[in-house]
């Protein structure tokens, strides 16, 4: 098994907690969602939650919009095995309402939010329930006197703000908080947040806001959350995709998975295929990714559609399969040739493998 080839020295922040969250420092990068039905439909929030939770998720959003929102919000944090943070834009009220019915966490955006005083007013209520905040400064909904001084938005003005509300929150005493300084343009939001890293040692929350559907967003935010994390900046990520909760979690992972920053379920190696392949991968990978969702002990498998690749591939895994000729394959264990398989279903073969090695992976820890 290879060792990584080089390991990400992570930007040194100071922790906070997040419910029994612990964020920053030397924690594990914390994965984000956010709900897209109703809050005040707690039934069909808390599945919702669950089946986030389920793929591992550390922290899930909920937008508390209006009254009914807030008071839902009591059942939802009473059922959820993970904190729930509530977005809060426009009315402070709804931020003191979240804080007093058991939100972990209040998302804030400094920019809609109200006057100072109306800010101060949601810090009470965040101390008096030991309840975290996040600074939430976004592209797109600026303060007015920021917007002004810059004439559109950019990098500088992003973290202006930000500085602007680390102060408050500092006035006022409180430091249980991280910040976001989004935008829906990569660099910006990369610059962005180089420069606030250098300016602060609060845990930094990171996310391309607006990023697109499941591909383009997918790309989008392994490119800007990527791009941060191999310099060691971040220690929450969240993956805006227009698209289900579940799939945010799915990418967040695989994006820690790739840079060695969170090693969680079954990591599949496997070729794009082509006229060499002996038996049909791309329909194998498709399929086995969805059945082993549900696993979450790490362990790797190369799935090769012939030999030219394959058994270099499969040293290094936990389980790996070679296309071979005339339907016969070969399989390799903790990378070493095992045996030899002929004509199986060679989809169901492989997840009985795997959920039989994972087993052993886990009596073995």
């Amino acid at each position: 098994m290879l060792r990584p080839y080089q390991q990400i020295n992570r930007r040194k922040s100071r922790v906070i907690k997040v419910g029994n969250v612990s964020i920053g420092g030397n924690n594990q990068i914390a994965v984000q969602t956010m709900t897209n039905t109703l809050t005040s439909n707690a039934k069909d929030t808390i599945a919702q939650i669950e089946r986030s939770a389920k793929l591992g998720v550390d922290l899930v959003r909920v937008s508390v919009p209006d009254k009914e929102s807030s008071h839902s919000l009591k059942e939802i944090v009473k059922h959820s095995s993970v904190p729930i943070i509530a977005d809060i834009h426009f009315h402070y009220k709804r931020g003191i309402e979240a804080a007093n019915n058991g939100a972990s966490c209040i998302r804030i955006n400094p920019g809609n939010i109200g006057s100072t005083e109306r800010i101060k007013e949601v810090i009470k209520a965040a101390k008096d329930n030991n309840c975290s905040i996040r600074v939430g400064v976004n592209a797109g909904s600026l303060e007015k006197q920021i917007l002004e001084k810059y004439s559109e938005p950019n990098p500088e003005a992003l973290v202006e703000s930000a500085q602007l509300n680390i102060k408050i929150l500092e006035d006022n005493d409180f430091t249980n908080f991280k910040i976001s300084v989004k935008s829906s343009d990569i660099f910006m939001s990369i610059k962005a947040y180089e420069q606030l890293a250098e300016l602060c040692d609060y845990p930094l929350h990171l996310g391309i806001t607006e990023a697109g559907g499941k591909r383009t967003g997918s790309i989008k935010s392994s490119i800007g959350v990527g791009n941060l994390l191999l310099r060691g900046i971040g220690d929450t990520i969240r993956i805006s995709l227009s698209d289900e909760p579940e799939e945010e979690v799915r990418v967040g992972f695989e994006i820690l998975k790739s840079l060695g920053l969170r090693n969680r379920g079954v990591k599949i190696i496997s070729c794009p295929s082509c006229a060499r392949q002996q038996f049909e991968v791309i329909k194998t990978v498709k399929n086995l990714e969805k059945k082993l969702d549900d696993i979450s002990t790490p362990i790797t498998v190369s799935i090769i559609g012939c030999v030219v690749n394959g058994p270099g591939e499969a040293t290094m895994t936990n389980i790996g399969i070679t296309g071979g000729g005339n339907d016969t394959h070969m399989i390799y264990l903790d990378g070493k040739k095992n045996n030899v398989v002929k004509n199986v279903d060679l989809e169901n073969y492989l997840e009985d493998l795997i959920r039989k090695k994972t087993k052993e992976i886990e009596l073995s820890t």
